[in-house]
């Protein structure tokens, strides 16, 4: 449909320019708000640096106003262009958007409002479609369904972790002086978590001999449990991308199974797959090729 006046010209070339990439003025708006966004980011960090922050307050304090005033322009901007602005006010990245604007107006009411600003960060998601790194989201949404999945197995295993260090460190609680940092259960399971885990932080640590046979069969099961959900998760990974690339068709010539999933004739005998349809080596007739046969017709 073409526009109906200057306007709505001037909104669908803003459109193009906004919230497409496929253009070098578009690539270059995104690349330009993304820019603004990481040096947002780092005024603010800076700015929590007490020795810059005495010496640059007063510029970190008009920078920071000036990236406000920029982002505001540019979500009043998004909602000009769209025709339906409700939608992409509550999108995803409408939201986003908006609460990244919202830490600095609010702190003219609300002290420290703007130590929330720092979710202007997410806006950088930006990137992935700047930069045409969209096809990620297929191996995004693999990983996710390798995780769904596994989810009985992980959860499985976190309920048998979970009972391991209560039951260890009930244990170390009965064999521990207080002295040593054992002072209730709940502690002592602390310790637990942070031995199976072999981080080791050394805060609290056994004295008596038996305490410390004790942790070094924690320590010892932590390296032998730690590999399972790994190993779990990778083989639903393997899983995955081999449904994704191979399909469950079976070879109507020679019963071979797993054939890539865009294959239109088997790999061994070179019989057309797809029963539903005609082989086109047919000649493009209303019978499917008979798997098999030798006879040419006629």
């Amino acid at each position: 449909m073409k526009p109906s006046s200057s306007s709505s010209s001037l909104r669908a070339r803003l459109f193009h320019i906004v919230f497409e990439s496929d253009s070098r003025p578009a690539r270059a708006f995104d690349i330009a708000v993304i820019s603004a966004i990481v040096l947002s980011v780092l005024t603010i960090m800076l700015d929590t640096v007490a020795s810059l922050h005495e010496r640059y307050g007063v510029l970190f304090f008009w920078l920071e106003w000036g990236f406000t005033l920029l982002f505001t322009f540019e979500y009043l901007l998004r909602i000009y262009c769209l025709e339906r602005p409700k939608n992409y006010v509550l999108s995803f990245w409408g939201l986003i958007d908006l609460a990244a604007l919202l830490p600095s107006w609010l702190s003219l009411v609300l002290p420290g409002g703007q130590a929330l600003l720092v979710i202007r960060f997410l806006r950088i998601l930006r990137i992935f479609r700047v930069l045409r790194l969209t096809r990620f989201v297929n191996e995004g949404q693999l990983l996710q369904g390798a995780l769904v999945r596994s989810r009985h197995k992980i959860l499985l295993f976190l309920f048998t972790v979970l009972s391991l260090v209560s039951i260890f460190g009930s244990i170390i609680f009965l064999v521990e002086p207080a002295s040593a940092g054992f002072t209730s259960i709940p502690r002592s399971i602390y310790w637990a978590v942070v031995t199976l885990t072999t981080v080791g932080y050394g805060d609290i640590s056994p004295v008596t001999p038996l305490g410390q046979v004790i942790s070094s069969l924690v320590m010892v099961l932590g390296y032998s449990i730690l590999a399972v959900p790994t190993g779990v998760f990778s083989a639903e990974v393997m899983r995955s991308i081999h449904f994704e690339r191979y399909s469950d068709e079976v070879c109507p010539g020679c019963g071979h199974e797993k054939h890539e999933a865009d294959a239109r004739y088997c790999k061994l005998c070179g019989t057309w797959l797809d029963e539903n349809a005609p082989d086109p080596r047919s000649g493009g007739g209303d019978t499917p090729k008979v798997p098999g046969s030798n006879v040419s017709g006629g």
